[in-house]
């Protein structure tokens, strides 16, 4: 008899403790998810529930094969948008207890509300599947993608008949390019490897395989030191551009209320990144130091003309003409030049 009821004691204080670490748990997560859309910015701390806390010898917070216990949004951890982590409860009885969390991590200042008008239209091959878009002088230089479809080609401003156009093999999915000198560098989607042209002739002059920390090929500019590549995450990497397959740093993007990812092609002018987002009508203007988008243009009145005949129709070209960006889009029939206000 006696020992049944020690029996049933363990079973009470087992079943107690249970409830309570699934309450602690509970409480984490429920605080964790309303953090999602507020978000945190560098320096800010976690200020966990006191359910959490007060039942806690210690706490760390681990990031994939980093940990740290210090409960402050350091960006020596943390990046801008999205940051998949694992909270690390230790019980004051010495149980650990797990918990998987989001946290967002957004730029501290708003980002200005860019404006626009359009000051003149010039054609553009409605068959272009556009996914790189450049230009020098009145050169324009053009990545087009689809698979049996892709090339890179050249033509004059105002025409849309090619100067010189070198086509991909069929497997091939082209993706962003960018001028670097005399020569053209082109990324590809899902083929891990990038080309480089003679930038005269669109001759094929050599191969890369890129850093296999991107995924995929989204979209490439240079600023004149670096490469810099998308791969439809919120990440932007910086390639060498002496050898390519190294990667020199990364950024994460994010606004001061939203993180973006899915970023595409990309431009750099005057000391800033500009990108397009996939599927959005907008254009970001992003600090290229730490990722932080400064600036938003909103292009849903010229986009809408396509993609309400199909969604993939979306935006995806930006060039600087002098100070006007021209913007230009997949399957687009119109490159508008447009004045910033």
């Amino acid at each position: 008899m006696k020992l049944r009821i020690i029996s049933l004691l363990f079973a009470l204080l087992f079943l107690a403790s249970c409830n309570k670490d699934k309450e602690i748990l509970n409480t984490l997560n429920d605080y964790n998810l309303s953090m999602e859309s507020k978000g945190y910015h560098f320096g800010d701390a976690l200020e966990l529930p006191k359910e959490v806390t007060e039942n806690a010898e210690s706490i760390s917070i681990s990031f994939g094969d980093k940990e740290t216990s210090n409960l402050i949004v350091d960006p020596a951890f943390f990046t801008l948008g999205d940051n998949p982590v694992t909270f690390n409860i230790k019980k004051k009885g010495g149980e650990i207890l797990n918990q998987d969390a989001t946290i967002n991590v957004f730029a501290k200042n708003p980002e200005a509300q860019l404006t626009y008008e359009i000051i003149k239209e010039y054609p553009h091959n409605p068959g272009s599947f556009t996914q790189g878009f450049q230009i020098e002088g009145n050169t324009v230089y053009e990545s087009d993608g689809q698979l049996g479809e892709s090339r890179i080609w050249k033509y004059n401003l105002g025409t849309t008949t090619p100067i010189a156009q070198t086509a991909q093999a069929a497997d091939v999915f082209s993706e962003g390019c960018a001028i670097v000198g005399d020569k053209i560098y082109q990324l590809t989607w899902r083929n891990k490897k990038g080309f480089i042209y003679d930038k005269s002739t669109l001759k094929l002059l050599s191969e890369f395989p890129y850093p296999n920390v991107m995924g995929e090929g989204w979209g490439l500019t240079y600023d004149g030191k670096n490469l810099i590549a998308s791969d439809g995450t919120k990440n932007i990497y910086f390639l060498d551009v002496s050898d390519p397959t190294k990667m020199v740093r990364y950024i994460s993007v994010a606004g001061n209320t939203e993180a973006f990812d899915q970023l595409n092609e990309l431009e750099y002018h005057q000391g800033f990144l500009y990108a397009n987002v996939w599927h959005k009508p907008i254009i970001l203007k992003i600090n290229p130091a730490n990722g932080e988008v400064v600036g938003k243009f909103d292009f849903t009145d010229i986009a809408k003309k396509y993609t309400d005949v199909d969604s993939e129709n979306t935006l995806n070209g930006i060039a600087f003409k002098g100070e006007n960006m021209l913007v230009t889009g997949k399957l687009w029939s119109t490159i508008y030049e447009v004045a910033i206000k």
